[in-house]
């Protein structure tokens, strides 16, 4: 990842913090320069404040960058209309922004945005209804003969009178988090004289956490990984490790001694996961670790938790984020550490407005703020793997699961031998494994990764498949809600009565199987076993999920049938069996990546066998299993697999010893998208000597042609890596005139190819 470093140190130069009454401002807008405003007089501007400029007719924020760089005449400069009440964005923070503008080719101001997604949180919070214990039953509390006082109330309220002993006001809904019990038990506690109220301003999420150093016990192998790093974060400095190990390693308790070593030193630190709703267990190991829940940021929180965590963040209040990939963005006052959980994850790469790449981002922001990083993983990346192997990286592993736990036994049932049953999908060795499971009283897996009842719906009679009117995809049957939906675009109908295409009655036949249809199987074979079916569209919600999660948990099913939603970071202690009911599912289509994420699937999956002391079985349906892929998961050689496709992939001159560059072209104007692509093609940047090589190949038919509407064609770049790529695209982009209906966006090391 050498070329991610070109250019950061370069713009590493002085600030100046003098005020000429010219600033620049970066506002959160598609743009990519800073604009000129005038400062009043004794507003005192420096680099980071946060301001109020007024652009066009509106009012928006900014951000000042600097000193003022155009010319622009008095009649037409407006001035900074005021200043926020915030600490400035830290200078690393901007100079970040900017290389992560450049580097991703997007507008700097639309990567400003990504850090001011939350204008809201610029303003004074207004103060809130907060709850304190009342001087009465404080005396009363601390009495020596207090016996008879705590008797008249509940355990409930016993728990909250013990919490506000130290006359710290809170929020109802923080006293009833701590306390354990509902919000309503704390007001109703007003008519008694026990608590009163008092305006308080919302406080900042994860304030104090404090490390319990007696939490947990490490193995030999996890305490020297523990003790390298928390000696990165306490000797300060750029470090990047890998921490490799197999699941169930215990690596989240790991690398919470760095987390614990960041906080001794007042530092804020950073948890990126890649499945934030997916993180239940995790926040409860952190709060049994640290005495508080981290502060929390993604998509699906309020307004208020966003504006809360933003806040405490930007003042250095707020310790411990743990977030999706946009809390990168977040403007830290004093990040001291950054950990990437699943370092691999496909869900780090964001592929719309800035498309980026969340963990090769973290690498760079960790290089600029002289802090270290801490890949996490059981299946890295190739691409991290290469970084390992070329000394950038250090390399920490956990070759063996935490305590009496054991790796599952693997086995791999060949479907052309075992066939199921006409029109079924679990074949009879996999059958039997459940039947045994079912009887020894333990908890099964089947995994499809393939929402709703079958991924195509034809009719018997024409043929007409069900397509999406306005995508190049199939329709997926959802029986239990009686619709065919897209999954790419959110389209979605009612099943026909009749064909559309020859009008013949009840001639739909579903092909192919969804986890509703393995559910349906299971019932069929197995009635009385408690079954319930896992994935996006069963648990819609966070409250949902987490309460699906903890069903599994309680062992209140017997047979688990899930998605990718359950493959990963997930505990339960009673599954011992895991059934991939088609493993080959994601080699198909050519995609540069198919097999090493295959792998890293089907390697997640299988990983939550066995994972105490019972052992573990995994089974995995395939018509390939002579493939590497499979050969790799039974005879557990993650480190060949992960050889062979270096091997390959160098051969090929693709990627992570080159480096890609997608350029598409969409628009729902058929003819004009074709015609654009045809004219940059025409243009291409070829090279090919001694300096290195550029190739761009295309234009071609993205595999999805039509997307949301939107026709689309690709180009894709492949230079070496000694070259400047976004140079070279830059002066390719300039050279055609591109119509407005139309739009081109680059992706540069795009993960996708769709």
């Amino acid at each position: 990842m050498q070329s991610l470093f070109q250019g950061i140190e370069s713009d590493q130069g002085e600030e100046s913090a003098d005020n000429a009454g010219l600033m620049s401002v970066l506002v959160p807008y598609p743009v990519d320069k800073a604009y000129t405003y005038g400062v009043p007089a004794g507003l005192g501007l420096v680099p980071g404040d946060y301001v109020s400029v007024p652009l066009g007719n509106r009012e928006v924020p900014g951000v000042v960058w600097g000193d003022a760089v155009d010319n622009v005449p008095a009649e037409k400069l407006k001035s900074v209309i005021a200043k926020y009440d915030l600490p400035p964005m830290p200078e690393v923070t901007r100079r970040f922004l900017d290389w992560v503008a450049h580097y991703n080719m997007a507008p700097r101001g639309f990567v400003m945005k990504m850090a001011l997604s939350v204008p809201g949180a610029l303003e004074t919070p207004k103060p809130v209804t907060g709850y304190k214990i009342t001087d009465w039953a404080l005396t009363a509390l601390s009495s020596d003969d207090n016996s008879a006082f705590l008797q008249q109330h509940t355990p409930q309220r016993r728990r909250i009178l013990a919490l506000l002993r130290d006359r710290i006001p809170r929020r109802a809904a923080e006293i009833a988090d701590q306390a354990a019990c509902s919000a309503a038990v704390v007001k109703g506690m007003l008519a008694h004289n026990l608590v009163e109220t008092v305006d308080i301003h919302a406080t900042a999420p994860c304030r104090n956490p404090v490390p319990d150093k007696k939490a947990v016990t490490l193995s030999e192998a996890q305490q020297a990984a523990a003790d390298t790093m928390a000696g990165y974060v306490r000797d300060g400095g750029y470090h990047t490790a890998l921490l490799d190990g197999v699941t169930g390693a215990g690596k989240t308790e790991v690398y919470f001694e760095a987390v614990a070593a960041a906080l001794e030193q007042d530092k804020q630190v950073l948890i990126l996961l890649p499945e934030i709703a997916l993180s239940n267990a995790f926040l409860d190991r952190f709060r049994a670790r640290f005495g508080c829940k981290p502060a929390l940021w993604h998509s699906g929180l309020s307004a208020g938790q966003r504006k809360m965590t933003w806040r405490g963040v930007a003042m250095g209040q707020t310790k411990v984020v743990v977030g999706a990939r946009s809390a990168l963005f977040l403007p830290y006052q004093d990040l001291g550490l950054i950990i990437v959980d699943e370092e691999h994850d496909p869900a780090y790469k964001q592929e719309d407005g800035v498309i980026y790449h969340a963990r090769d981002m973290a690498v760079v922001r960790a290089h600029m703020g002289k802090i270290p990083l801490v890949l996490v993983s059981a299946t890295p990346s190739l691409e991290t793997m290469a970084n390992v192997w070329a000394g950038k990286y250090d390399l920490l592993h956990l070759p063996d699961r935490h305590g009496a736990a054991r790796l599952p036994d693997m086995h791999i049932i060949d479907m052309k031998a075992d066939k199921p049953e006409r029109q079924h999908f679990i074949s009879p060795p996999l059958k039997e494994a459940l039947a045994e499971n079912l009887e020894a009283g333990e908890q099964s897996l089947l995994f499809l990764n393939r929402r709703g009842y079958a991924p195509l719906t034809l009719c018997r009679t024409c043929g007409h498949r069900m397509n999406c009117p306005r995508c190049t995809a199939w329709l997926v049957e959802h029986k239990k809600a009686g619709r065919l939906s897209c999954h790419h675009c959110g389209y979605f109908t009612n099943m026909p009565k009749a064909c559309p295409e020859c009008g013949d009655h009840e001639s739909f036949a579903a092909c192919g199987p969804g986890v509703e249809r393995i559910h349906e199987e299971v019932k069929k074979y197995f009635p009385e076993a408690r079954t319930v079916v896992l994935a996006s569209d069963t648990a819609e919600d966070h409250d949902s999920l987490k309460a699906l999660l903890t069903d599994i948990r309680d062992h209140k099913y017997d047979i688990i049938i899930g998605t990718q939603i359950i493959a990963k970071g997930h505990h339960f202690p009673r599954l011992t069996l895991v059934g991939v009911v088609d493993a080959d599912l994601g080699l198909a289509g050519g995609d540069l990546r198919a097999a090493e994420r295959t792998y890293q699937l089907l390697h997640q999956v299988a990983g939550r066998a066995g994972r105490e002391e019972l052992p573990g079985r995994v089974y995995l349906q395939t018509f390939l299993p002579g493939n590497k892929v499979m050969q790799a998961l039974a005879g557990h050689g993650r480190d060949l697999f992960l050889d062979v496709e270096a091997a390959e992939r160098e051969a090929a001159h693709m990627p992570p010893y080159t480096r890609l560059a997608g350029i598409i072209v969409s628009g729902k104007d058929e003819q004009l998208v074709m015609e654009t692509a045809r004219e940059l093609g025409k243009v291409a940047p070829q090279l090919r000597g001694e300096q290195g090589s550029i190739v761009t190949l295309g234009p071609a038919e993205a595999p999805f042609y039509r997307l949301r509407g939107n026709y689309r064609r690709r180009l894709l770049v492949r230079a070496d890596k000694n070259l400047n790529l976004q140079q070279a695209i830059s002066g390719w982009l300039a050279q055609v005139k591109i119509p407005s209906t139309i739009r081109v966006y680059v992706d540069i090391d795009p993960q996708s190819f769709l």
